[in-house]
């Protein structure tokens, strides 16, 4: 059995009866989704799956979980998903993907925000070994550009066939920045409010437990 099966399967220990839970893009989610439904099927649990991209949605029709919009979601139990990056104090870079915005509402307003993730994912800090997503309005991006060129260096994201911009699924368009070394929470902060700027792939300070494996050995990370 692989390290993201092995992990997946471990953040079911989080999970409880009569729950709603947030499921993850990529492929450690993936197994995540696929045990969780064994487990839902094998305990006769009653739990809801709010899904965060297109990809996560299929994969839980695909799985049978009875699934839920985002837009009647009140309550949020538990959200459980991969991390590109993720640091000892539990920050976390995301959004190499198309669900930036998503991602990070179900991440901020679970009552519990799980990453499981390999070693591999593990930085000193964010930013380290891939540049910084950043969702953008498209109708003013080259302002926006113009403000985040003035302390970090990056450009708007290509679509899979590199003959168009990507388009997030809210609909905007994605920089993949750089930045001069800062503290994170200044950073992330200076993105934030720089006009036009929707959201960051950095979760800062959101993340309540991390599960990383390494050669099956499972290591626990939390506040």
């Amino acid at each position: 059995m692989e390290d993201k099966e092995i992990i997946a399967i471990k953040a079911l220990d989080y999970v409880t009866d009569n729950s709603v839970i947030g499921l993850g893009t990529g492929s450690t989610a993936n197994f995540f989704i696929k045990h969780l439904a064994n487990k839902i099927k094998n305990e006769r649990l009653n739990i809801q799956v709010v899904a965060s991209s297109t990809v996560s949605e299929i994969e839980a029709q695909r799985n049978k979980l009875n699934l839920i919009g985002i837009d009647t979601l009140e309550n949020l139990d538990l959200y459980v998903d991969g991390a590109d990056e993720i640091t000892n104090d539990l920050n976390v870079l995301k959004g190499r993907g198309y669900d930036l915005v998503k991602e990070k509402i179900l991440a901020q307003s679970a009552n519990k925000f799980i990453i499981i993730a390999d070693h591999s994912k593990r930085v000193n800090r964010i930013g380290e070994n891939y540049p910084i997503p950043i969702e953008v309005l498209k109708s003013t991006w080259r302002l926006s550009k113009k403000i985040l060129d003035k302390f970090g260096q990056g450009n708007l994201r290509k679509n899979a066939a590199g003959d168009a911009y990507a388009i997030s699924s809210a609909g905007n368009y994605i920089f993949d920045y750089s930045f001069d070394e800062m503290p994170l929470r200044d950073l992330h902060e200076k993105i934030l409010t720089t006009p036009g700027v929707i959201e960051t792939g950095i979760f800062y300070a959101i993340t309540d437990c991390a599960l990383i494996v390494d050669n099956g050995h499972i290591e626990v990370l939390s506040k």
